[in-house]
C-alpha cells in the first residue's frame, strides 16, 4: 500500500469519525445543555469566522501546496515559507486596526437585531485566525505527505474538545457564557498544535528576502482569496444574515437542520476523491468519449446513491426531529428545500471536477462573484418574509442556478452530458418511494420507528433499482456486497 492510499484510507477514517462527533454534538450535545440561544451565537460565530478565515489565511495554505515543489533548493523553500507565514500580515493588522477603532460602530451594526452579538463579536476574529493560520501549518504537512495529523486535529480532536466543554457547561463547571469564550482556546490549542507538528516535520530556516517569483506567489494568493471567500460565503452566510434579520435562536434551529441536509453531500465528497484524478488524465489525454462516458455513470450513481440518503433523511424526518427540542421542529422545511439543491448537484456527477479541469475555470469564479450577490440578494428578501425557511429558500434557488450555469459550460461548450433515460426513471422512483413511505410511522419510540423503516425502506429502494438496472457499478457494487456475505456464511 502506497503512502497517498495509506493516508487517503487514514483521512477518511478520521472524517467520518469527526462526522459522528459532530451529530452527537450538533443534534443533542448543543440543542440540550447550551440552549437555543447561546447555540445560536456559536452558530453566528462560527459562520463569521469561516467567512473571513480565507482573508486571515490570505490564501497562503493553496500557493504553498502550488509552488512549494518548484523551489530548487532549501534556501529558496525557506525564502517561500518565510514569505507564506508573514503574507498573511498584509490583511491582518489593517484589519486589527480598523476593528479596534471602529469596534463599537461594527457591534453596533451587527447587533440590531439581536444585541448579544456586540457582546461577543471580539471571538470572531481571534477564531477566524487561528483557523487561517491552522490552515497554513496543515498545508505545511501536505507538501511533506504527512497529513493525517492535521485531519486528525481538524476533524476529530476539535469536536471533541467542543464535546469536553460542553459537558463542562452541562456540569456547571463553566456558564454558557464562558463556553463562548472557550472556543477561542479551542480554536487556538488546535491550532498551536498544528504549528507545533509543521515545524517538526520541518522546522523554517527564518530569511527575510523574497522569494524569485513572489509576485506570482501573491497574485494566485489574491485569486485564492477570492475563489475561497465565495466558497465561504456559499455555506455560511445564510446563517450570518439569519441573525441579521430574526432572533438569534433561530440560528441554532437553522444549523440543526443543514447538518442534517449535509449527509447527503457525503457520497459526493467520497467519489470525487476518485473521479477527479481520472477526470484530468482523461482531458489531458483529450479521451472525451471516455469522459462522457464517466460523466453519465458518475452522474446516475450518485443520483441513485444520494437519493437513497435523501430519501432515508424525509421519510424518517419527523422521527428524528421527535429526539429533539420542540423548538427546533421548524427546521424541517429547510432539510427539504437544502437536502433538495445538494441532491441536484448530485445529479450533475463529476461535473465540478470536469469544469476545474477546463479553460473554463475562470469562468466560473465569475459565475461564483455573481452568485454570491444574488444568494446575499435573495437571503435579503426571503429572510425577512419567511425567517429560516426563507434562507432555506434563497439557498435552494441559488445553488440550483449555480448548478445549472455549471452545467451550461459542460454541455454546450464541450458538448458533454450527463443525462440519460434512467436520469429520469430514478426520479420518478424517488418521487413514488417517497409519497410510499413519509406518510406512515411506527407507533414506537423514534428510535425504534427509524430501525424498523430502515429495515422495511432500504432493501425495496434497493431491489426496485437493482432490478431495474439503473447503474450497473450501482448494481455490480451489490452483488459483490451481497457475494461477501454469503461467503461469511
Amino acid at each position: 500500500m502506497n503512502i497517498v492510499t495509506h493516508q487517503s484510507i487514514k483521512n477518511t477514517i478520521a472524517t467520518y469519525l469527526g462526522f459522528v462527533i459532530g451529530a452527537i454534538n450538533t443534534l443533542f450535545l448543543y440543542t440540550y445543555i447550551l440552549g437555543d440561544t447561546y447555540y445560536g451565537l456559536v452558530g453566528f460565530i462560527l459562520s463569521a469566522s469561516n467567512i473571513i478565515m480565507p482573508l486571515m489565511a490570505f490564501g497562503t495554505h493553496n500557493s504553498l501546496v502550488k509552488f512549494y515543489a518548484t523551489y530548487p533548493t532549501q534556501q529558496a523553500k525557506a525564502e517561500f515559507l518565510t514569505y507564506l507565514l508573514f503574507l498573511p500580515l498584509l490583511f491582518i493588522v489593517p484589519f486589527s486596526v480598523v476593528g479596534y477603532v471602529y469596534y463599537q460602530e461594527i457591534g453596533q451594526l451587527l447587533s440590531q437585531e439581536n444585541p448579544i452579538i456586540a457582546q461577543y463579536l471580539w471571538v470572531v476574529p481571534l477564531v477566524g485566525l487561528c483557523m487561517g493560520y491552522f490552515e497554513i501549518f496543515y498545508a505545511w504537512v501536505k507538501v511533506h505527505l504527512k497529513s493525517v495529523f492535521g485531519s486528525f486535529l481538524r476533524e476529530v480532536v476539535l469536536r471533541l474538545l467542543v464535546s469536553l466543554f460542553l459537558i463542562l457547561t452541562y456540569q456547571q463547571i463553566i456558564t454558557p457564557e464562558q463556553f463562548i469564550y472557550a472556543l477561542v482556546l479551542i480554536y487556538f490549542t488546535t491550532m498551536v498544535s498544528m504549528k507545533w507538528y509543521a515545524y517538526r516535520v520541518q522546522m523554517p530556516a527564518f530569511t527575510f528576502k523574497l522569494p524569485s517569483n513572489y509576485k506570482a506567489v501573491l497574485e494566485y494568493s489574491l485569486y485564492i482569496i477570492l475563489s475561497g471567500s465565495i466558497a465561504m460565503l456559499l455555506l455560511d452566510i445564510d446563517k450570518f444574515m439569519i441573525a441579521q434579520y430574526v432572533k438569534i435562536e433561530n440560528v441554532a434551529y437553522y444549523s440543526v437542520a443543514i447538518f442534517i441536509s449535509l449527509v447527503i453531500a457525503v457520497p459526493g465528497r467520497a467519489m470525487h476523491q476518485i473521479t477527479y484524478p481520472i477526470t484530468a488524465k482523461l482531458m489531458v489525454e483529450n479521451k472525451y468519449t471516455e469522459l462522457n462516458q464517466l460523466y453519465k455513470k458518475t452522474s446516475i450513481t450518485l443520483q441513485i446513491v444520494g437519493g437513497l440518503v435523501y430519501l432515508w433523511i424525509l421519510i424518517n424526518l419527523n422521527q428524528i426531529y421527535l429526539l429533539l427540542p420542540q423548538q427546533y421542529t421548524g427546521g424541517i422545511a429547510i432539510v427539504f428545500f437544502v437536502g433538495l439543491s445538494k441532491y441536484f448537484d448530485l445529479v450533475l456527477g463529476n461535473n465540478n471536477s470536469i469544469i476545474f479541469n477546463s479553460k473554463y475555470y475562470k469562468a466560473v469564479l465569475l459565475l461564483g462573484v455573481m452568485l454570491t450577490i444574488v444568494t446575499i440578494t435573495l437571503n435579503m428578501i426571503f429572510i425577512p418574509l419567511y425567517g429560516i425557511n426563507g434562507a432555506a429558500i434563497a439557498t435552494l434557488i441559488s445553488i440550483t442556478l449555480y448548478s445549472w450555469a455549471k452545467l451550461y459550460f459542460v454541455v454546450h461548450k464541450m458538448n458533454l452530458y450527463p443525462f440519460t433515460l434512467e436520469t429520469l426513471k430514478a426520479f420518478g422512483l424517488l418521487i413514488g418511494l417517497f409519497l410510499a413511505f413519509y406518510f406512515w410511522d411506527f407507533p414506537f419510540h423514534p428510535v425504534i420507528s427509524i430501525v424498523l423503516k430502515t429495515a422495511v425502506f432500504v432493501p425495496v429502494y434497493l431491489y426496485i433499482h437493482y432490478r431495474l438496472k439503473l447503474s450497473l457499478e450501482v448494481n455490480d457494487l451489490m452483488n459483490k456486497v451481497f457475494n461477501q456475505f454469503v461467503k461469511s456464511k
